[in-house]
């Protein structure tokens, strides 16, 4: 078998693992965010940063739901690390923002985050604070989720079906995820170019 071949197997087997009814109840959560007039902030680090800012425009532009990513400010973001730590970037973020329990959290993350290990403790901090506050966490993350899967409302863990590939079927089936989300009819509020022609 060709690597093609054997990475778009990888692609059928975790489509067919996908966990369905949890992104059902995600996509419900989401549109109680938008019924209560919530935001959603989505979060992300490396390639699942690039992702979050994507999945901005669709939130915003399709479902009508105010959303923000951190990333998406390079001055802010920066200012913030050099100032007061990575650590603390997307908490101190978030504060600013003054996040509340009518808002959500999605985190887009391969591993979700690991205090132990030093992966990701910016997601873990801005994790704790949502629950401090009692917003709606909700996560798409790779491998076995992390501390992002331990405490979110909903999260989808993407299989892993090859331990060679995890980072980028994770990355990629974020992508799946986020655009199942803002097609789903619960929550689509505006046709797609393409679609309308």
């Amino acid at each position: 078998m060709s690597f093609a071949q054997q990475f778009l197997t990888e692609v059928q087997e975790i489509t067919r693992q996908l966990d369905a009814p949890a992104i059902e109840k995600m996509a419900e959560t989401l549109a109680g965010v938008r019924e209560q007039g919530g935001r959603l902030f989505i979060l992300g680090v490396g390639g699942s940063a690039a992702n979050a800012s994507h999945a901005v425009n669709d939130f915003r532009k399709i479902v009508g739901l105010e959303t923000y990513a951190p990333t998406d400010n390079v001055s802010e973001l920066t200012a913030r690390t050099n100032d007061e730590g990575w650590e603390t970037v997307f908490e101190q973020w978030l504060r600013t923002s003054k996040l509340k329990r009518t808002d959500a959290l999605l985190i887009f993350s391969v591993g979700g985050g690991n205090l132990e290990k030093q992966v990701s403790p910016n997601l873990v901090a801005a994790l704790q604070y949502g629950q401090s506050v009692g917003a709606k966490i909700l996560g798409i993350v790779g491998r076995d989720g992390g501390f992002t899967a331990k405490v979110a409302d909903v999260c989808v863990v993407i299989p892993t079906v090859s331990q060679a590939h995890v980072t980028p079927h994770s990355e990629a089936f974020q992508a799946v995820v986020w655009h199942l989300l803002v097609s789903h009819p619960r929550l689509k509020a505006a046709q797609t170019r393409w679609e309308s022609i």
